[in-house]
């Protein structure tokens, strides 16, 4: 153990309750010296003091020494430091540390013993605490003095109470951010608000909320258990919302001594003070009670001490020196610090271990563990700063001015929540420490000046974002009105702002008054009825506006509102025909029945204009009285399906439509296509977007699903789409994406002249259409029920295609017996075969025997796919279960199990191209078939007509 051996000074130790007036005693005692240094346990309190001797002996003799702030004068007399960053060996004529009972704290007691053995003034020095530090001080120092302190004011339990009845002048103790933000906001809704205190905000912050707190702007305080260290605030009444707190090991209940060093900042000086219990938090013990009102705690028997005689000379010797256990009974060594953490791991890594070879490298090592964890970003994180850190100073002797000026940059800015400052906040603190190391940047006075420059523009921001969110002026002017019962006056402006007093309460959204968020449960019921008479008027003058506006100013939503400009007034439902939805209003009740009425009617004008245009088409076909039987059956199968109908789910239908009945429906607009009989007059984007909307709201779906965007040929599939969501968009489904209906007859009038039973290829004109790749098409090929086989080939360039085209022409014999296509095949291919030109067969080192083997090496591949018709095969069941192969039609079948419509029988190239134009070959010892009658109402009656004719 080392202890300290003053140097001939008197040690006082000032003892006693909170509110007795010790700290203001030892600053006395320190202004009547030449020298002097204080030490405080919070970096707020030591602002606080700092302040004082500053007002009293001017700021040219007076330092402030925190871990991230440095403000020392040339002609320093007075020292105020942090306890950590007291300075050591100045030999001050005076010195003092505040709080000196947390030599018991288990994160920073150690601190607080080092200075309670070794820190001495050369004339005097104080210990000021509580009383529960009597006999192990006595005990450390024999020779030591004591001076017994009583409260000046008297502290009662005044019981539990709710924060709505909390009195004036009260502080409410919570022992977490989300307790404390929690009570704040409370306080707020209901009292006009609440100052935020606590210990991780800047001094520019704390100072800033403890003003709004001093001035009466708020009655109200929330804090942490800093303020039970010694921060001076008028506070009447404290309220403990908790008593179990997070020690950094466990959920723990306070004890009574603690709990006594908080509820003692009730009652400043000579006005008595009360403590009791809020919210969730459970009653106190009698006991307790009685031992925080008497200020009798168990005295305090153990210390946490860490050898302060430490051993450099390398890292293994450094740690043991830490670990060294105490050899007074009183003492009792402290648990594993952060910065002895950080000192084992950092001194195991790989990049480091070879740079620690001389003291001087174990002391830098320790001097950079010793970076507090101000950002508490766990230990990992931190640790690979401190090595970046070190990696510096070791290699440089400074931290390079580009990096660190890129730290402070990314934290340079004000804007986000109250959470994103805070965070900020605490970043700037650990740049802040390591630029008031000495040697550590170059320019230290101008990295000081920055990083303190950032932090005040921080703290004036966060202390904006904590007033915004925690303190309502307006509540807080309109609850004392309300108070007094005086008449409150409202008013309406042109922005549809609702004020009472000159105090905004709300707004009027459309025909709907909406109270401020902002206001409290309590007052809600009284400012709306005084807002109720300044709004009577304004709802009629309104509604008379609303009546007259042109349609051009309303819209629908794609989830059935109903706009006025930006302010939602109504909303479908669900109405006798699909094509007739009904109206509901939003009115509110204060506006009357006959306002809520014009707004229903004028709403309902404009969404059967707007189905009236939009499906024009559609509503013809419902009235036209020419349209008879199947015709007219049809037209209304039609209409029920909103213009849109799979063709596999109306086949019957179809074929019973004879062709005068189908052409009356073409007259129409209505397109018989392969896929979907559909109208496409409705199927432009805003027809599209009514119909989706029209659909789910008679499908009563749960969330309206967004119409595609306009002027897609596809979309990606959606999951778990609605069943009918593809047919009402105008797309059909087909693999991985949807295609339009439009588009998709259009490509099946080309696959119509493709060999699907012997396989083809996709031109280019099919890949136009869809606007797809490849490999995409391939995808939707299989979707409609096609087989797709992929295969490489040898990529033949523009020329040897010409080659092609020529060798294609000459005539080639034909095999007599079944080997046809392979023979045809291969005499082609030798004839087409492309020649190597001579300049490349000039310019190759290959020997002559391995030409043949390079040349195919190094022949360009390309992928290509041959397509048949898969039948039942590969139907796409996404969209409600459909077999989208056959089952949706995705080729018409000339009869059960044949091939689609078009060309037939086996390809002479094998089925893997347009190897060549001659027709397939039909062998059969049956007689030939009758021809079937060409249907003269076909619409390719005429072509048939003209291919039979060359026959």
């Amino acid at each position: 153990m080392s202890s300290a051996l003053g140097t001939g000074g008197q040690v006082i130790a000032v003892l006693g309750p909170t509110n007795t007036g010790k700290t203001h005693y030892a600053i006395e005692r320190m202004l009547g010296h030449r020298t002097g240094v204080i030490g405080l346990p919070l970096r707020l309190l030591a602002r606080e003091v700092y302040d004082r001797i500053v007002a009293a002996r001017g700021p040219s003799v007076v330092a402030l020494v925190t871990g991230e702030e440095r403000i020392v004068p040339a002609r320093a007399q007075y020292w105020v430091c942090t306890v950590e960053a007291m300075p050591t060996g100045m030999g001050a004529d005076f010195l003092a540390v505040d709080e000196i009972q947390l030599c018991a704290d288990p994160e920073r007691g150690h601190i607080f013993t080092d200075r309670l053995l070794n820190a001495r003034g050369t004339h005097e020095t104080l210990f000021m605490g509580a009383d529960t530090m009597r006999s192990v001080i006595q005990h450390l120092i024999p020779k030591a003095q004591f001076m017994h302190r009583d409260r000046f004011s008297k502290l009662t339990y005044a019981g539990s109470k709710k924060v709505s009845r909390m009195p004036a002048r009260s502080a409410i103790v919570g022992f977490s951010v989300d307790n404390v933000y929690a009570m704040a906001e409370l306080l707020r809704r209901q009292k006009g608000g609440a100052a935020v205190v606590m210990g991780a905000l800047s001094p520019r912050t704390r100072n800033a909320q403890v003003e709004l707190y001093q001035n009466g702007d708020v009655d109200y305080l929330v804090a942490t258990d800093a303020i039970g260290m010694g921060l001076n605030l008028d506070v009447g009444h404290v309220a403990f919302s908790s008593v179990i707190k997070f020690d950094g090991r466990r959920m723990r209940h306070l004890a009574p001594n603690e709990l006594g060093q908080i509820a003692g900042r009730a009652g400043r000086y000579m006005t008595d003070g009360t403590f009791g219990v809020t919210g969730e938090a459970e009653g106190l013990d009698d006991e307790v009670i009685e031992a925080i009102e008497e200020h009798r705690f168990a005295p305090i028997k153990r210390l946490l001490w860490r050898n302060d005689r430490l051993e450099f000379g390398s890292v293994q010797g450094l740690i043991a020196s830490l670990e060294a256990a105490p050899k007074d009974q009183v003492l009792v060594r402290a648990p594993q610090a952060d910065d002895l953490m950080a000192l084992k791991t950092i001194s195991e890594l790989q990049a480091v271990r070879p740079r620690v070879k001389t003291g001087r490298d174990v002391r830098l090592l320790w001097d950079v563990c010793r970076v507090p964890d101000f950002r508490g970003i766990g230990k990992g994180e931190h640790t690979s700063l401190l090595e970046q850190i070190f990696g510096f100073l070791h290699e440089f002797g400074r931290v390079p001015d580009d990096w660190f000026a890129q730290k402070i940059k990314r934290i340079n800015r004000t804007d986000g929540d109250i959470d994103t400052l805070s965070k900020r906040l605490a970043y700037i603190r650990t740049w802040t420490y390591v630029a008031q190391r000495e040697g550590w940047v170059d320019d230290k006075n101008h990295w000081r000046d920055e990083t303190r420059a950032v932090e005040d523009r921080l703290s004036d921001a966060l202390h904006g974002a904590l007033t915004q969110r925690f303190v309502d002026r307006r509540t807080s002017v309109l609850l004392r009105r309300l108070k007094q019962k005086e008449g409150l006056v409202a008013d309406v402006n042109d922005k549809g702002e609702v004020t009472v007093e000159g105090e905004l309460i709300g707004r009027l959204e459309g025909f709907r008054f909406i109270q401020d968020k902002a206001s409290s449960p309590d007052e809600a019921k009284t400012l709306t009825q005084a807002a109720t008479a300044a709004l009577a008027p304004e709802f009629n003058l309104r509604s008379d506006r609303f009546y007259n506006a042109p349609d051009t100013e309303m819209d629908f939503t794609e989830q059935g509102g109903l706009m006025w400009g930006e302010y939602a007034v109504g909303k479908l439902v669900v109405g006798d025909d699909a094509l007739k939805p009904q109206i509901t209003a939003f009115v509110d009740e204060a506006a009357g029945v006959d306002v809520a009425e014009k707004v229903k009617r004028r709403l309902q004008h404009f969404i059967d204009r707007k189905i009236a245009t939009l499906f024009e088409p559609l509503l013809a076909i419902s009235k036209d009285e020419a349209l008879t039987g199947l015709a007219r059956g049809f037209a209304f199968r039609l209409v029920e399906n909103l213009g849109v109908i799979p063709r596999q789910s109306v086949t019957a239908e179809v074929k019973e439509l004879d062709q005068e009945a189908r052409g009356a429906l073409r007259k129409h607009g209505v397109r018989f296509g392969q896929f979907t009989i559909f109208m496409p007059a409705i199927l432009k984007p805003a027809p599209t977007r009514l119909r989706l909307l029209l659909w789910a709201l008679n499908a009563k779906l749960d969330e309206f699903p967004d119409s595609p965007p306009p002027g897609l040929v596809t979309i990606p599939a959606l999951k778990d789409a609605p069943e009918g969501y593809y047919d009402m968009s105008g797309y059909r489904l087909g693999g991985e994406r949807a295609i339009r209906i439009d588009m998709l007859e259009r490509l099946a009038d080309l696959l119509r002249s493709e060999d699907s039973r012997g396989g083809f290829e996709a031109n280019p004109d099919m890949l136009s259409i869809t606007g797809m790749t490849l490999e995409q098409f391939a995808n939707l090929m299989d979707g409609l029920g096609y087989k797709s086989e992929k295969a490489e080939r040898v990529k033949v360039k523009a020329a040897d295609r010409v080659v092609a085209a020529q060798a294609a022409t000459t005539p080639v014999e034909v095999a007599p017996t079944g080997d046809t296509a392979e023979v045809e095949t291969a005499e082609v291919a030798e004839k087409v075969a492309p020649q190597a030109p001579v300049a490349d067969v000039a310019e190759t080192e290959t020997p002559v025997g391995e030409a043949a083997d390079a040349a195919v090496v190094e022949a360009e591949m390309e992928v290509f796919y041959t397509f048949t018709w898969g039948g039942n095969r590969g139907g796409n069941r996404r969209q409600g279960g459909q077999n989208q192969g056959q089952a949706q039609g995705a080729r018409p079948q000339a009869k059960q199990g044949g091939k689609p419509a078009g060309k037939g029988g086996p390809r002479r190239d094998g089925g893997k191209g347009k190897g060549g134009d001659t027709k397939p070959q039909n062998f059969s010892a049956r007689p030939p078939r009758k021809e079937k009658p060409i249907d003269p109402d076909n619409p390719f009656a005429a072509a048939l007509m003209g291919l039979k004719d060359k026959k």
